[in-house]
């Protein structure tokens, strides 16, 4: 641990990164997902648990938190940290992606944003520095930009537009964000699925020398490969010796392939959603734990797998429980699904040090490919 915000690149591998964030409350190994709690819980999981899967740092959303309980009650509670029992470091979104998926309940400009809370109704401001102030009273390690983002598809002038915007507000956010020891802003860069906008938001925010870059405006509606072919035109002109955030992804397969390429963090909401709804990720790939084949079927979810949900558990017992919509299996699932996800970022980073990234992409996507039917049924 250091008392100032540093990225380490210790081994590279083709465009693979094998890197190291070291912060006041803790180190953050690379490429690493962040588990996200959005009001202040990983949903349906103790943050102990979240842990001990092998989290070194976790997401709160700005939005949320502002409208409950409020940054201020939190301020005056001890901080984010000291309110949920959290030790080591959290990451604030912005509030931006939230804030602009309220069709009809938003009214934005060069100021900011102004939108009806989705709960009671309230009316709302937020403006660069509001965004900057509200992620100071939660306390967080790494705070974000406010940002404008695009649904995708989108009309050329509409992306050049608010990746514009963004880029102005990132430089009022910078300003308000000052100099403080052992934190980071990062920017975010925007441009939606046009390479020449992505490379100008690009430039433009390396240019403000910030601790790390986000690229944002990505998994909103766009296929796979155009999200891929946006990291590949933007990784290139981003420094090399600051980490780099691909917000809001995804599944196991768009990691895999976004580290391929040379992104260093993750966040995603698929792993404790996707349990709560009964599909668990895998080393055999997707399970859809409702399905009937699994009502007497007495095998763990992974019998090799450290977590007591994918190890001590037997498909019949999870699928009864979810089929009874009992909370204990979305539960158990979603334990499950974040233990695989950190046992995936574990077995990339060991990969990328033994200069075999390759060679183990190749083998999970084989191993997921093969599926998870019981060869005796088959």
């Amino acid at each position: 641990m250091t008392e100032n915000f540093q990225f380490t690149l210790k081994k590279t591998d083709a465009g693979a990164r094998f890197g190291e964030i070291s912060m006041p409350r803790g180190t953050i190994r690379t490429p690493a997902f962040m588990p996200v709690g959005t009001v202040g819980t990983v949903k349906a999981m103790y943050l102990d648990q979240v842990r001990e899967t092998g989290a070194d740092i976790i997401l709160g959303n700005t939005y949320h938190l502002m409208l409950r309980p409020s940054a201020e009650r939190v301020a005056r509670l001890g901080g984010l940290h000291k309110l949920i029992r959290w030790e080591h470091p959290i990451l604030t979104d912005s509030g931006g992606f939230q804030v602009m998926s309220l069709s009809g309940l938003r009214k934005l400009d060069e100021q900011g944003v102004t939108f009806k809370s989705h709960v009671d109704g309230s009316l709302h401001h937020m403006s660069p520095e509001r965004s900057i102030e509200i992620q100071g009273l939660l306390g967080s390690d790494i705070q974000m930009q406010l940002d404008e983002c695009v649904a995708l598809p989108a009309e050329p002038k509409e992306i050049e537009r608010a990746m514009e915007m963004s880029l102005r507000w990132a430089e009022r956010c910078r300003v308000a964000f000052g100099e403080q020891p052992g934190k980071a802003m990062f920017g975010i860069v925007q441009g939606g699925d046009i390479p020449t906008l992505r490379i100008r938001s690009a430039e433009a925010l390396s240019q403000l020398d910030l601790k790390g870059y986000a690229i944002g405006g990505l998994a909103v509606g766009e296929p796979q490969d155009v999200m891929l072919q946006m990291l590949e035109t933007t990784l290139p002109v981003l420094p090399l010796e600051k980490p780099r955030y691909l917000m809001g992804v995804g599944t196991p397969d768009d990691m895999l392939k976004s580290v391929a390429r040379g992104i260093d963090m993750f966040d995603c909401v698929m792993p404790t959603r996707s349990g709560r709804h009964g599909l668990a990720f895998t080393r055999r790939g997707k399970v859809n734990i409702r399905n009937a084949r699994h009502a007497e079927d007495m095998r763990p979810l992974d019998e090799q797998s450290n977590c007591p949900a994918s190890r001590d558990y037997s498909r019949a017992y999870l699928h009864h429980l979810v089929r009874a919509n009992e909370a204990l299996g979305g539960m158990l699932l979603s334990w499950h699904n974040l233990a695989y996800y950190q046992e995936l970022m574990q077995g990339i980073r060991k990969a990328i040090a033994g200069g075999r990234f390759a060679d183990f992409m190749a083998e999970t996507q084989e191993e997921w490919a093969r599926g998870d039917l019981d060869p005796v049924s088959v």
